[in-house]
């Protein structure tokens, strides 16, 4: 691919990545995105060979933002891996409230499913970080750290989505999610040592 050729497609994601943060995933189109790169309606076809591939070039770009900030909380929560955990899960509450439509986008099945860009792959090396800190911070479970980690990450994205649609506010009474974030830990950790 020429200088041109992955400047224009840089273009495209950016303008991709801007639209959805500005307007939600929903807002995503070809043409609009083609429209704010400043490129034909038809060069997103000649880039991205389908829909699919350009949103999980925007999806990729959403990863690569949480886990840089996964990496700034982890390098400021010292190293009690309990610590590091409430850090990671708070980075990516914070995320989903903030950044909506990328996450949304980010977690999209078929965009995981399609094997485009190894969006799959890009999402892992979280998925590792997470079995890690379980693994190093949980009480004595007959359930593999992987399954733990599975939990609790399903755990928080609910937390994330449901805090999102204000049902959880309403169901728990609960003002923030933090309350939330920590009876999770507990619930799939045991709880935090005095």
């Amino acid at each position: 691919m020429s200088p041109e050729e992955t400047g224009v497609r840089a273009r495209l994601v950016a303008a991709g990545v801007d639209l959805v943060l500005r307007e939600g995933q929903s807002a995503v189109s070809l043409r609009e995105i083609a429209r704010r790169a400043g490129v034909s309606h038809g060069a997103p076809r000649r880039y991205f060979p389908t829909h699919v591939d350009l949103l999980s070039a925007i999806a990729r770009e959403g990863f690569a933002d949480l886990t840089a900030r996964v990496e700034k909380t982890m390098d400021a929560a010292g190293e009690d891996p309990r610590t590091r955990l409430v850090a990671l899960a708070r980075t990516y509450l914070d995320f989903a409230a903030a950044h909506r439509g990328m996450f949304e986008l980010m977690f999209r099945h078929d965009l995981l499913a399609s094997g485009r860009l190894r969006l799959r792959e890009t999402s892992l090396p979280l998925f590792t970080l997470l079995v890690d800190l379980v693994a190093r911070a949980r009480q004595p479970a007959d359930k593999p750290a992987p399954v733990l980690a599975g939990a609790l990450w399903a755990n928080l994205h609910g937390i994330a989505q449901l805090w999102a649609w204000g049902s959880l506010p309403l169901a728990t009474g609960a003002t923030d999610d933090d309350t939330l974030l920590r009876a999770a830990l507990d619930a799939h950790l045991g709880p935090a040592p005095h």
